[in-house]
C-alpha cells in the first residue's frame, strides 16, 4: 500500500460469503474453494464459524492456486467469489488471511503506519511460504499465486525462488522495484490499471521490458484501459464497465494459470 488509491472503494467485507469452506492450513485460516469435480462436501455452503478450525489432509487436485488479498483482507465477497469462479476452472483455491483479521481501517484515528510497520510483505511472504510448505505435505505438486496491491507485492517476492510457486499474477500491484523485478525467477504477468499512482502504466511497461530481457522466463503485462487500481477485486457490481473490465483480468489470469500451472 503506498497511496490513496489503494485504500479506495473499500469492501463491505462478509465473513460467511462463499460456496467454500473456512480450514486452518499451516497456522492460517482459509478461504478454501475445491474444484466442482471434488468428491468432498466442503464445497456446499459450509464456511460457517463451526468449520473455521478444519485441518482436513484432503485437497482434492495437485494444482492450486493462492489468491493473496489486498490491505482489506479475506472476507472481502467480491475475492471469495473470484476464487469460486477459478475453482470451477479445476484448481483448489486458497485465500489466505495473512493480515490474521486485522485488517485495514479507514478510520481517521487508525494508525496506518503503525499497521503497515506490523503487516509487512516480507512478513507475508514468509507466510506465503509457510502455508506453501503445508499445502505440499497434503499433495500438491503445482502452485500458482495471484496478488492483490499489498498481495501482488508478496506474489513478486515468492516469484524471487522457484521453489516455492510456478506462476504468478500481479494485479495493480503496490510498490515495486527493478530489483525486485529483476530477480524473479517463475513465469509473471503484471495486470495494470490505466490510472494507477501506485503503479503507473508507464512502470508496468518498464516492467515489461526488464521481464522481456529475461529470456529463461515467460512474461505477459497488460494495461487495462478506463479502470484504476484495484479494480479487479473492488469494483462495483452495479457498474456494467467496471465488472466486464474486472472479468477481464479475471479471465487473463486464468488462461496465465492454466498454462503454467495444470
Amino acid at each position: 500500500m503506498s497511496t490513496p488509491q489503494c485504500c479506495e472503494n473499500p469492501p463491505s467485507l462478509n465473513p460467511s460469503y462463499g460456496e467454500g469452506s473456512i480450514e486452518n492450513i499451516g497456522g492460517f485460516n482459509t478461504y478454501v474453494a475445491r474444484p466442482s469435480n471434488s468428491n468432498s462436501n466442503s464445497n456446499s455452503n459450509s464456511n460457517s464459524n463451526s468449520n473455521s478450525n478444519s485441518n482436513s489432509n484432503s485437497v482434492d487436485a495437485a494444482a492450486a492456486i493462492l489468491l493473496i488479498s489486498d490491505v482489506f483482507g479475506y472476507e472481502a465477497p467480491n475475492l471469495r467469489k473470484l476464487a469460486d469462479k477459478v475453482a470451477a476452472s479445476g484448481f483448489l483455491v486458497l485465500v489466505p488471511d495473512f493480515l490474521n483479521g486485522d485488517y485495514l481501517k479507514l478510520d481517521p484515528d487508525f494508525d496506518r503506519q503503525a499497521w503497515l510497520k506490523k503487516h509487512g510483505t516480507d512478513q507475508g511472504c514468509e507466510d506465503a511460504k509457510t502455508l506453501i510448505t503445508a499445502l505440499r505435505g497434503r499433495g500438491v505438486t503445482s502452485i500458482g499465486a495471484a496478488g492483490f496491491c499489498w498481495g501482488g507485492v508478496v506474489v513478486v517476492k515468492l516469484a524471487k525462488s522457484a521453489d516455492y510457486i510456478q506462476a504468478g499474477v500481479v494485479l495493480h500491484p503496490g510498490p515495486l522495484t527493478d530489483d525486485d523485478i529483476n530477480e524473479v525467477k517463475i513465469p509473471i504477468s503484471i495486470l495494470g490499471a490505466e490510472i494507477d499512482h501506485a503503479c503507473p502504466p508507464e512502470q508496468a511497461r518498464h516492467f515489461e521490458k526488464i521481464l522481456a530481457a529475461k529470456s529463461e522466463i515467460e512474461s505477459f503485462v497488460k494495461i487495462y484501459p478506463g479502470v484504476s487500481h484495484g479494480w479487479s477485486v473492488r469494483y462495483d457490481a452495479e457498474d456494467d464497465f467496471a465488472v466486464k473490465s474486472a472479468e477481464e483480468s479475471h479471465s487473463d489470469m486464468l488462461s496465465w494459470f492454466i498454462k503454467h500451472v495444470q
